[in-house]
């Protein structure tokens, strides 16, 4: 039988754990399957997930549908009601190999439970599941799970579990062997990234993990930091930040709004000057620094003047890459019972907060013509500098190649040699 088929839903973490799930299925022996990896942080995100199982199944026929991730953590009956689905799967019993073991067939097909997920509060320990990356350029190595803050749009940490972190040694050793493998970047990742540490002997910090990192792997050309919380930069980071070339300058910062008022309903740990002046800081010890961030548009109780504030911070922030998500009510959140903005004015302000988005991100691409760049390639015709801003060539390239290229010019989203 043919090799199951994987399809992933959100974030880069989830990409990462399906890679990690396809290593596990094919140890297993598991074959003919369709397994989907689904995202719970919109209700648009779970329309999505079932419009997909619905896709595959079609053209599968007969092949059994297993479901996982996220939304099947957080709605997994919304997904056993599905005529198309076998067995729905949690966020931690999918990184257990144990699991995928139990799934071969006849078991999976007969008459065994269809729903098997437990209580991801009761989670101790981030699965230690190693992935050698995704094709040939970038690795991605997942130091931290879950999250202990309750943010009241989000529905993450109930799908997740609380905040737990891959010590310091497993995470070294790890990259060691990405570099023997040739990787020239690796990325660090996780839910709440800058809650790393806080679960391990001594707490430390994710500025202590990056400096150790930097340190005992001398050979790795690249380390790249996803999504963080600025309020949560330590000393350390800052100072990696200030000091470490090989610390890649661009952050990504769950933002989330730019109005004091609509921060505290968020239940946010920062205020607006708090992501300004962090914004300063870094820019100031790494002035190529960029940032990218989540912006949400049209938050319970957001006046148009509190959205002004938040559309402002593009300016204020300096900020280059905008994720804009529209309010999306997400079920059992203290948010989806607070007063809703109109859906054609949450519409109107993510459509403003995009456009400024690509102000801000054409506004930066002009500034790199003429700029001799670090370039690593993603495939033939396409690769990112080290600010993360892509890169298209006009000839085939071979990938994960770093190369120092002049940038000629731009075509309004990415930069052009």
């Amino acid at each position: 039988m043919s090799a199951p088929v994987f399809s992933t839903l959100g974030c880069r973490l989830n990409a990462y754990e399906t890679e990690a799930m396809r290593e596990m299925a094919e140890a297993a022996g598991l074959s003919g399957a369709v397994v989907v990896n689904t995202c719970a942080v919109t209700a648009e995100a779970v329309r999505k997930a079932r419009q997909e199982i619905r896709r595959l199944s079609r053209e599968n026929p007969g092949v059994p549908v297993i479901v996982t991730g996220c939304a099947a953590q957080t709605e997994p009956e919304t997904f056993a009601a599905m005529p198309e689905v076998t067995k729905v799967i949690g966020n931690h019993e999918k990184m257990q190999p144990a699991t995928w073991a139990s799934l071969r067939a006849p078991d999976l097909i007969g008459e065994t439970e269809k729903v098997v997920v437990d209580d991801i509060m009761s989670v101790r320990e981030t699965a230690g599941h190693l992935i050698d990356g995704f094709g040939r350029h970038r690795a991605y190595v997942q130091v931290q799970n879950g999250c202990d803050h309750r943010c009241t749009f989000c529905i993450i940490p109930y799908g997740r579990g609380n905040s737990r972190s891959v010590p310091a040694g497993v995470v070294v050793e790890q990259i060691k062997r990405l570099v023997g493998r040739s990787f020239n970047e690796v990325v660090l990742t996780g839910v709440d990234l800058t809650s790393w540490g806080a679960d391990l002997p001594g707490t430390p910090r994710l500025g202590d993990l990056v400096m150790r990192i930097l340190r005992l792997v001398p050979d790795l050309p690249r380390l790249r930091i996803s999504s963080i919380d600025s309020i949560e930069a330590d000393e350390n980071l800052m100072l990696a930040i200030a000091t470490e070339p090989r610390l890649m300058p661009h952050l990504h910062l769950s933002l989330q709004a730019g109005d004091d008022m609509i921060l505290k309903r968020m239940k946010r740990r920062h205020l607006r000057d708090d992501a300004i002046a962090f914004c300063e800081e870094a820019r100031r010890l790494r002035p190529d620094m960029v940032f990218g961030a989540d912006i949400i548009a049209g938050f319970p109780t957001e006046t148009e003047a509190m959205f002004d504030n938040s559309l402002k911070l593009v300016q204020d922030c300096g900020l280059t890459f905008l994720h804009v998500f529209p309010y999306s009510a997400r079920k059992g959140t203290p948010a989806a019972r607070m007063p809703a903005v109109p859906g054609p004015a949450i519409r109107d302000r993510a459509a403003r907060l995009r456009a400024a988005g690509d102000a801000a991100l054409r506004t930066h691409l002009e500034a790199q013509v003429g700029v001799a760049h670090r370039v690593l390639t993603e495939g033939p015709r396409l690769g990112r500098t080290e600010q993360f801003t892509e890169v298209a060539f006009d000839s085939d390239q071979p990938e994960g190649a770093l190369m120092t290229l002049t940038v000629a010019g731009h075509d309004g989203q990415r930069l052009t040699v």
